[in-house]
């Protein structure tokens, strides 16, 4: 396996980060939702406040028959107090003004109506103050303190602006501190409740992945009940499953590979006793003529199991080379090395058609057929009595998505024995003495092919069908 040094680089570039980076964020955006009105309510009281201020001269006025009759000193005082150049105020179809001494000529006039109390229009005006260019003038109108009376005020915006941005940056840095403290305490307690035993978990899986077979790396699962104490456990039983496998696969491994070379040497010192016993099946003695069979048949089983556990080890590791090749020809092909073409007890009817291709390993693909062929070539001549209508058949049909071959014969059919170990190696095998590996080797290709090879129980005879799925090239 190749490592991953940089998988768990440290606790902040993973799930650690994105959570803070997360909550704040989260508090952040909450906090700037609540900052639009809270600064639109801000903008609103600071000009209700001047405009009071107004309220409190537009008494003054009524309570003085005439306006010009006040003193300068006085009316300045008034505006000063209100941070106004100007305050207006109207009633019954009347306006008086007083005025700074020094009038001021404005440049721009914004007009702020203070009877619009609604929520989004208080927005907007604050809104707009915050980002107005600067020398502009407020036009501030609200009621006065008598019905259907008018207060209004001409004053320089800049004030109100340089106190919105204090407050904006007051209550920023309040924000910042909520978030930094809330951050920390979330996270402190999702840390503690799912970042650390996701943490345990990832470590554990990492360190694990480079020795599966060391037993102590196994994780040792919480009694948490929630869901990372099912994955907890879930990994556990998962690893401890491996860990076993991995042990026996070993074992298996070193064990089939003393096997091979036994079963290589054996296999060279059967075939030397066979053809010593070729040699004494020439002699004249009636009592060698009538041994040497039985010699030859057990040389000849033993020399065949052993080429099947060699050819077992070989087949399933080979990784199969898919090429476009003609269905019916390696079912004929098939049919001859299984000695089931041109065979005098038994009829062979290739049924598929001549036009129809698959893309398999004709190799391997071949060894299946030769495989269920045999199979049945050997389970008919099996058949005690007399010779009868012994015959196998190929089919094959074919849809956008996958290929089906059907190989059928009508014999005895399959015992229930075999039924039950079939693809099991060295236990399905339907006749004495048999291994059981061609089953098995068939399955193991064609499950490489991406198919599937299924038993077909139709009552009489034998059914074996294989399903091929149609590969498409990318592109």
């Amino acid at each position: 396996m190749k490592d991953q040094p940089n998988a768990m680089a440290g606790r902040f570039p993973g799930l650690s980060s994105k959570l803070i980076a997360t909550i704040i964020g989260v508090i952040l955006l909450v906090e700037i939702v609540i900052f639009l009105p809270s600064v639109a309510s801000f903008r609103t009281t600071w000009l209700e406040d001047r405009l009071q201020v107004g309220v409190v001269a537009a008494r003054v006025l009524d309570a003085v028959p005439d306006v010009m009759a006040l003193p300068r000193d006085l009316t300045d005082r008034l505006l000063n107090s209100a941070g106004a150049h100007a305050i207006v105020y109207r009633r019954e179809g009347q306006s008086q003004l007083i005025e700074l001494t020094n009038p001021v000529m404005p440049d721009t006039v914004v007009t702020a109506d203070l009877r619009q109390g609604d929520l989004p229009s208080r927005v907007w005006g604050a809104l707009d103050t915050l980002v107005a260019p600067p020398g502009r003038t407020l036009r501030v109108v609200g009621e006065g303190d008598l019905n259907e009376s008018l207060v209004e005020l001409l004053m320089p915006e800049a004030p109100l602006r340089r106190d919105m941005f204090d407050y904006s940056r007051s209550f920023a840095l309040v924000s910042f501190g909520i978030a930094a403290v809330t951050a920390f305490v979330l996270y402190v307690l999702v840390s503690r409740l799912f970042i650390d035993p996701v943490l345990r978990v990832t470590r554990n899986m990492l360190a694990f992945r480079k020795a599966p077979e060391n037993a102590s790396l196994i994780l040792i699962p919480s009694r948490r009940s929630d869901e990372i104490g099912i994955l907890e456990r879930e990994l556990a039983d998962m690893e401890t499953e491996l860990f076993s496998m991995l042990r026996q696969r070993r074992h298996l491994a070193d064990l089939g590979l003393a096997v091979a070379k036994i079963n290589h040497d054996l296999r060279n010192t059967l075939s030397s006793a066979q053809l010593l016993s070729d040699q004494v099946a020439t002699l004249d003695d009636p009592k060698v003529q009538r041994l040497a069979p039985r010699l030859v048949t057990t040389l000849d089983k033993a020399i065949g199991f052993a080429q099947a556990v060699l050819d077992y080890g070989r087949e399933t590791s080979i990784v199969p080379q898919f090429a476009p090749v003609n269905l019916r020809t390696l079912v004929d092909d098939a049919a001859f090395d299984a000695r089931v073409a041109g065979n005098p007890l038994i009829a062979f009817d290739n049924g598929v058609d001549a036009s129809l291709m698959v893309e398999v390993d004709a190799g391997q693909m071949g060894r299946v057929l030769v495989n269920l062929l045999k199979n049945a070539r050997e389970a008919l001549e099996a058949v005690p009595g007399e010779a009868q209508d012994f015959r196998i058949e190929a089919r094959a049909s074919a849809d956008p998505e996958r290929t089906v071959i059907t190989l059928r014969d009508n014999g005895p059919g399959l015992p229930p024995r075999a039924r039950e170990n079939l693809f099991i190696a060295f236990e399905g095998s339907a006749r004495s003495g048999g291994t059981g590996l061609g089953l098995a080797i068939a399955r193991e290709i064609t499950e490489a092919h991406g198919g599937t090879l299924a038993h077909v129980d139709e009552g009489q005879g034998t059914r074996f069908d294989i399903t091929l799925p149609v590969r498409r090239t990318e592109g």
